[in-house]
């Protein structure tokens, strides 16, 4: 067993009633059968006593175990585990590909550690090494896109992080105990194999914790779009969103596009596959499908835990009749950090709609142009580092004065030097201090960043007019409180006041006008 142990008892019961709560907590290794699974796979229940708890998939192949073909432990959702200890703080890097990005002695630089003292933190913590995490992540997405897609061999190997399929197939072999062409063959047979063998695009499955209020997510993320970079459609009458993409690879950047949607029930037959989204994707993204899907996973908040977030906030007699009006409400993230940055500056003191139209000017100027198969999708987002060494006469003229354009270009500056890259440990504060220190961001400003470009659940731009009015309509008010009662009426939401500000955000979209520009 890893070091911590779990509650065995009540993983026990969690996997009696196949509680979806606790999908990618912890996983039941079943030591008759040799296999680990999900707390929902719908296969016989095992005895109590044949059954060991780990919280990674890592720690229960690491004491030989394999994962299921039922439920498909590489669907799990996430761990998410924000301002807690600096062991869970690098388990999320390691998660989110650190080390597919770099090596251990980069991950221990930013942290200010020796990679030495990084290994034994998660190994104390964890049971396992920081590679044996990676080399779990790898060959756990490689046996996704055997499930879902139709890659040859060869790709299948380099998208998974391998360097070569010989070193795929001896570690896939020695960790899984069959050939992956083996296991391809199970998942023809079962009928589990991916819609893209029928075209050129891939197609993939991403996991969420229910519930998920798609339509409210999609709806806050169309109506914030940068024009020419991302669209938001209905297909059948379910919303679908689309963008542009450009990711960096081991063999440079690639370009392309891809789209989100809910599945039909056909395409999610099974109960283990049910809570999830559909993604397709360029083919052209095939040497960053990795990266791209935990970018996916950050953009909407495919690992937050709603009810247990619903839960606390509903302890508040103000927030709860809305809580539970949408138990599945989500902080919509970023795909890209600078550009989720870039579009807060564009907001600042103008509307919704008027940030938009600068955006997709920016855009326009600025970016890329790039192929797609949808009209009006056809730009790629503005890097940072093009908008660093853009003239300040140029970036205003899509409409900004001087001072706002300056700003961009610090911000631009900023990015480039890695200031929007925060080291495993960094609290809230410190972000928000960091940010704040950029000629011309201010405090609301620093706030929406770490809030939805950084993943801070407890940011909170409290000098949101849009939150003090509708702090002022849930208690009866027709006049907004200032930010500093709206600072000190948020204590009670912690550490989840990021979630509070998006049902603050849809409660007086319901009940009163929408009330639009924001000081930073």
């Amino acid at each position: 067993m890893e070091p911590n142990p779990l509650d065995a008892d009540s993983c026990y019961r969690a996997i009696v009633t196949r509680d979806t709560r606790f999908d990618g907590h912890f996983f039941t290794a079943v030591k008759t059968t040799g296999i680990y699974c999900r707390p929902i796979c719908s296969a016989r229940t095992p005895r109590r006593t044949s059954c060991d708890f780990y919280r990674t998939a890592a720690a229960a192949e690491r004491a030989g175990f394999r994962p299921c073909l039922r439920c498909r432990p590489e669907l799990a959702p996430g761990r998410v585990d924000f301002d807690t200890t600096l062991a869970e703080s690098i388990f999320a890097h390691l998660q989110a590909g650190a080390l597919d990005e770099g090596s251990i002695e980069t991950l221990a630089a930013d942290i200010g550690l020796s990679s030495r003292q990084v290994r034994r933190i998660v190994l104390d913590h964890y049971g396992v090494t920081p590679i044996e995490v990676a080399q779990t992540h790898r060959l756990l997405f490689a046996k996704k896109l055997l499930h879902e897609t139709g890659l040859s061999m060869t790709q299948l190997a380099f998208a998974s992080g391998f360097r070569s399929l010989r070193r795929f197939n001896a570690a896939f072999r020695e960790q899984y105990g069959l050939a992956p062409s083996a296991l391809r063959m199970e998942a023809d047979a079962d009928g589990d194999a991916g819609d893209d063998r029928l075209r050129g695009d891939i197609v993939l499955r991403l996991s969420y914790r229910p519930p998920l209020d798609w339509e409210t997510m999609a709806a806050y993320l169309g109506t914030r779009g940068t024009r020419g970079v991302e669209q938001v459609d209905r297909i059948d009458g379910t919303a679908v969103y689309r963008r542009t993409v450009s990711l960096p690879s081991a063999a440079g950047p690639v370009h392309g596009w891809l789209s989100v949607t809910l599945p039909t029930a056909r395409q999610s037959p099974r109960r283990s596959h049910a809570n999830v989204v559909l993604v397709t994707l360029s083919s052209s993204l095939l040497p960053a499908l990795m990266g791209a899907t935990q970018r996916l996973r950050e953009l909407f908040d495919l690992d937050a835990d709603p009810l247990r977030i619903a839960a606390h906030l509903a302890t508040d007699p103000l927030l709860a009749a809305d809580v539970e009006a949408a138990p599945g409400l989500r902080m919509p993230g970023a795909w890209d950090r600078f550009e989720l940055a870039l579009r807060a500056v564009l907001g600042q003191q103008v509307s919704v709609a008027g940030a938009s139209t600068l955006s997709g000017r920016m855009a326009a100027c600025f970016g890329e142009a790039v192929i797609t198969p949808f009209p009006g999708l056809d730009r790629a987002a503005v890097t940072a580092d093009v908008l660093a060494q853009a003239d300040l006469d140029d970036i205003a003229a899509i409409g900004m004065p001087r001072s706002r354009a300056n700003t961009i270009r610090e911000l631009a500056r900023f990015a480039v030097q890695g200031g929007l890259r925060m080291a495993p440990g960094t609290s809230c504060e410190e972000a928000v201090a960091r940010l704040d220190a950029v000629s011309g961001i201010g405090p609301w400003t620093a706030h929406y960043i770490a809030m939805r470009a950084l993943r801070y659940p407890d940011a909170f731009p409290s000098g949101d007019l849009g939150l003090r009015k509708a702090l002022g309509v849930l208690e009866g008010s027709t006049v907004a409180p200032g930010e500093a009662t709206l600072e000190r009426r948020s204590d009670a939401w912690r550490p989840w006041r990021a979630y509070a500000a998006i049902h603050l955000w849809r409660a007086l979209a319901r009940r009163a006008p929408v009330v639009q520009g924001k000081k930073s």
